[in-house]
């Protein structure tokens, strides 16, 4: 290439570079190249906050006991009341015969009797209705004043339900309490929580909150395994008697 022709090319170079560069001081993008996002003014440095996650109680799963009517608004011959899951975890239904329920829940266990009565209903439309089922509970037991099976009623916390079984004993550990969890296939899920160091720290966040099911143990602290070596152990064992 000479380099009569090769000034022109250059010119033409440069000029494209400075029209860029007109065009970055105004904010502009050059042709072809993608746009750039418009921000509000003064929001440029934000970040965007991300949503926090909604906390959804899960879906009420039918157990071996509960009962159920049967309501069919079209077609009340088929209505079928006091419905009882057998302890195989089936029930019994007219013209349809055994269907497995247990471990559905009440939309699961809806749509399967909607597939069943398909075979003698055009487009069935059925309704379960509850009557009597395993209400949500958890089990406080161990170092505890008064042990035993508990309604688990709204949103309940691990302390909160420790009280409601009478709260801790003096011979308690508290600083190992220990939650069960029943998760799929049997299988037991245990967190150990330091329940003193929560309080004492005011770390109420890291209350763990109840489900049903859940058992809490409260072990036996080391003074409450040998206080049954002491003597007259009691509260006379930290007091002096009056002369």
């Amino acid at each position: 290439m000479t380099l009569r022709a090769a000034i022109p090319m250059l010119s033409v170079v440069a000029l494209l570079a400075a029209s860029t560069g007109a065009l970055a001081e105004e904010g502009r993008a050059p042709s072809g190249s993608p746009p750039a996002s418009v921000l509000p003014a003064g929001e440029g440095t934000k970040e965007k906050a991300a949503p926090a996650l909604a906390r959804r109680e899960p879906l009420y799963r039918l157990a071996k006991g509960d009962v159920f009517d049967l309501d069919f608004p079209l077609t009340p011959e088929f209505n079928q009341p006091g419905v009882t899951v057998q302890p195989d975890g089936y029930v019994n239904l007219r013209t349809v015969g055994q269907l497995p329920a247990a471990g559905q829940t009440v939309p699961e266990f809806t749509e399967a009797l909607r597939r069943s009565y398909a075979k003698i209903l055009h487009d069935p439309v059925v309704t379960v209705i509850l009557r009597d089922f395993d209400k949500p509970y958890f089990i406080a037991t161990g170092q505890v004043a008064r042990p035993g099976k508990f309604d688990l009623r709204g949103d309940l916390t691990v302390t909160q339900g420790l009280a409601m079984a009478g709260g801790l004993t003096m011979t308690a550990r508290h600083c190992q309490v220990l939650l069960f969890r029943r998760m799929p296939e049997d299988w037991y899920e245990v967190k150990k929580i330091n329940v003193k160091r929560m309080l004492q720290a005011g770390k109420i966040n890291e209350d763990v909150h109840l489900q049903s099911g859940d058992m809490l143990f409260v072990p036996t602290s080391n003074l409450g395994n040998i206080k049954r070596f002491i003597p007259g152990w009691g509260f006379s064992t930290y007091v002096n008697p009056i002369p």
